[in-house]
């Protein structure tokens, strides 16, 4: 009797203590709802930091610019902005913009439409893999510009050409981010979507692509980050008027003019361009997938 009463004694406090573990655990995953977020937090957390950046750069750029004294090197911010200034009432800046990102979104869904399925088919095919999986990597390393003589060659100076050599640059990326992403998903996944009847396309679609995510998406990331480089290669190598004036062959009109307001003023619009289309697709992508698993609070 005495030794039951010392067995129900010790198993109490382990089960209490068990119970508070548990309890904090679940507390720790509990996310405490905290409104909208203060603008001033907002501000200081999001805005201020590439503010001052900004107007480091600038003063860096302006110091620069005093140092060298030679207009033919290096030209003021001042100069660069008035540059862009008369683009803008000419009507000519969203021209520019507009002939290179249209062409780069199209080549780039071209590329993801390729891109996916091959990577698919490598990453589940182990013959496919054996045979192209190499060739895919060596593809990725090859410089982008390096398609565009060729491409020219085959394909004549037109967009066609731009295309082909966007999906060259961009494909390999993204067939070997999606490889990666499902390499990286475990194995007790799959076997429970082959349990429940996720089989063959269903489990593809349903269990596969949903798990590999985001090694997914850091491959479309970088496919567009290709794709926009080997446009920039083929349009400042393949500059024609029939073409239109993009940003890389703007780059390439200031190089020939030796006009640097106008070479700053390209490169200004391209980085603009990529900055832009990641803050507005893919960094809002990635915080979508970091947060449906649990990786990213939402404040």
């Amino acid at each position: 009797m005495a030794s039951t009463e010392t067995k129900t004694t010790v198993t109490k406090p382990v089960t209490t203590e068990l119970a508070g573990v548990e309890a904090g655990l679940d507390a720790l995953d509990v996310v405490t709802p905290t409104g909208r977020t203060p603008f001033r937090r907002t501000f200081v957390d999001k805005i201020l930091p590439p503010v001052i950046a900004t107007v480091l750069l600038l003063v860096v750029w302006q110091i620069t610019f005093k140092a060298v004294d030679d207009p033919t090197k290096l030209v003021s911010p001042v100069d660069v902005w008035r540059t862009l200034q008369d683009a803008w009432l000419e009507g000519k800046l969203l021209g520019y913009i507009w002939t290179s990102v249209s062409r780069g979104l199209l080549g780039f869904l071209f590329a993801l439409a390729i891109g996916t399925p091959l990577g698919l088919l490598v990453a589940r095919v182990k013959f496919v893999r054996a045979a192209i999986g190499p060739i895919l990597s060596g593809l990725q390393s090859l410089p982008s510009v390096a398609w565009v003589p060729p491409a020219v060659l085959w394909l004549g100076l037109n967009n066609s050409m731009m295309y082909a050599v966007i999906l060259l640059g961009a494909v390999p990326s993204i067939a070997n981010g999606l490889v990666s992403g499902v390499d990286q998903v475990p194995p007790l996944f799959l076997r429970a979507g082959r349990t429940m009847g996720a089989t063959g396309l269903k489990g593809t679609v349903y269990i596969t692509l949903p798990a590999a995510l985001p090694g997914y998406v850091a491959g479309l990331k970088q496919g567009w980050a290709f794709s926009w480089r080997s446009l920039m290669a083929a349009e400042i190598i393949a500059s024609f008027p029939d073409l239109g004036v993009g940003l890389g062959q703007l780059l390439e009109n200031g190089r020939n003019a030796s006009d640097m307001s106008m070479v700053f003023e390209a490169i200004l619009l391209i980085l603009f361009v990529g900055i832009a289309i990641d803050l507005l697709i893919f960094s809002p992508l990635e915080r979508w997938v970091l947060r449906s698993r649990g990786l990213l609070v939402k404040s």
